[in-house]
């Protein structure tokens, strides 16, 4: 039983370090934006002056640009938190295997995001995450 603690404490952990490093470039972003920003920074410039139509003017682009950025990293790091309290809690409290697929399930959708969306180094980490998950199912 110590194996699959052991893969779901990691995959977590991955997911917290991809979360906080996300939350971590979004926030040194804000006063200089360098990472999380198109390359071309005209399309910043424009994303600061462009207002939401949905908001109708209570917000710009970049505004809310950030603000997915942040809620994007907290929901990483939440389900990091989720995935290492389950993996602490499998020698204290048995649970069923079905349990398991929930960190499984989410974590797929986190690689098909990455695979579609996103850049290499999530694609590896929610990939790795993910695969950890599958083997403590496998394993419990």
């Amino acid at each position: 039983m110590v194996m699959p603690t052991v893969l779901l404490v990691f995959g977590g952990s991955l997911f917290g370090v991809l979360g906080l490093l996300h939350a971590w470039y979004t926030f040194r972003d804000i006063q200089r934006p360098r990472r999380m920003v198109p390359d071309d920074a005209a399309v910043t410039e424009a994303m600061r002056a462009t207002g939401v139509r949905l908001a109708r003017g209570g917000t710009t682009m970049w505004r809310t640009w950030v603000g997915l950025n942040f809620s994007h990293s907290l929901g990483v790091v939440l389900f990091a938190a989720c995935t290492i309290g389950l993996g602490l809690t499998l020698r204290s409290m048995p649970l069923s295997r079905t349990v398991l697929l929930a960190p499984v399930a989410i974590g797929a959708l986190y690689v098909l995001l990455a695979v579609r969306y996103w850049f290499r180094i999530p694609v590896a980490g929610t990939a790795i995450a993910t695969a950890c998950f599958v083997s403590a199912w496998a394993l419990y």
